[in-house]
């Protein structure tokens, strides 16, 4: 079902990360739910090609729905295997060729733009490039996601990226919690971004003192704490404000809930998504 106003929503399989539930069974509980989609964490997505018995794009199609986006992790940088990295790209493409997906998401190194030099800046941009050709050549976008500790940690860091990559299959996902975090305005950072912006992350939290139950080592562990994520309506990041402006982007955009009780959370949250939209529509 998609929201009358054009945004689209996809849910997040790495909501499910540490819970027992079947692709058949998200599938059935993203159509239930009026999603438009699937955002299939990397992981996910290269399992299920490796155990695929056929009936996957079935389901989908059966569901409506759509894979909006692989989530994964292209390593780049001085150090990196990058032999490996176009390996691994290679890899992603027949997957998500097999699952008709048209977006893999990255990251842009690990370290901060202010940690980073400008030879291995140059380095980032011309393996960045690369794989850009590799997914150009497929008819698939390369996202690269606003996120700390990356080279696109911050608005404009992510534009000065974007600039210097320069190419038509190498594109942002931007995910407003963290152009928060790194003290930019959302709604500022995306008429900056706008030429790049192909995808959108959106999760909120209590206040800026909580930000790094995002951080890898407590999203991944399943011990981790989950202490100040809350639903998109009651976090400190303005979020009404921002559906509000993307609302006609035409765009997937996907519930990157990490806390507990996944099914109760993003049911609640898709709810309250096509309430917003509905009151935007026939307003």
């Amino acid at each position: 079902m998609s929201t009358k106003a054009g945004l689209k929503c996809s849910l997040c399989t790495i909501s499910f990360r540490h819970t027992l539930v079947s692709f058949e069974q998200l599938v059935e509980f993203a159509h239930s739910n009026g999603f438009d989609g699937l955002e299939l964490w990397g992981a996910h997505a290269s399992h299920l090609y490796k155990m695929r018995k056929g009936s996957e794009k079935a389901h989908l199609d059966s569901a409506g729905l759509t894979v909006s986006m692989i989530s994964d992790y292209l390593d780049v940088g001085d150090g990196v295997n990058f032999a490996n990295t176009i390996a691994k790209c290679k890899d992603l493409l027949v997957v998500a060729d097999w699952l008709g997906t048209n977006k893999i998401r990255t990251f842009a190194g690990t370290r901060g733009s202010k940690d980073v030099g400008a030879v291995e800046f140059e380095t980032m941009v011309r393996q960045l490039r690369i794989l850009g050709d590799l997914c150009m050549d497929q008819g698939i976008e390369l996202l690269v996601e606003t996120h700390p500790g990356t080279l696109a940690d911050h608005a404009k860091a992510a534009q000065r990226l974007m600039l210097e990559v320069n190419h038509e299959a190498v594109k942002l996902n931007m995910d407003f919690l963290h152009i928060w975090e790194a003290g930019d305005d959302p709604l500022d950072s995306y008429e900056l971004l706008l030429p790049w912006v192909e995808y959108f992350h959106l999760k909120n939290v209590i206040s800026l003192a909580y930000c790094s139950v995002f951080q890898p080592h407590q999203v991944y562990a399943a011990n981790g704490s989950r202490e100040g994520m809350v639903a998109l309506d009651q976090g400190a990041v303005p979020y009404r404000a921002i559906i509000d402006r993307i609302s006609r982007s035409g765009k997937f955009a996907s519930l990157e809930w990490f806390g507990p009780d996944p099914a109760r959370v993003l049911k609640e949250e898709i709810n309250w998504l096509h309430k917003r939209m509905n009151q935007l529509h026939y307003n």
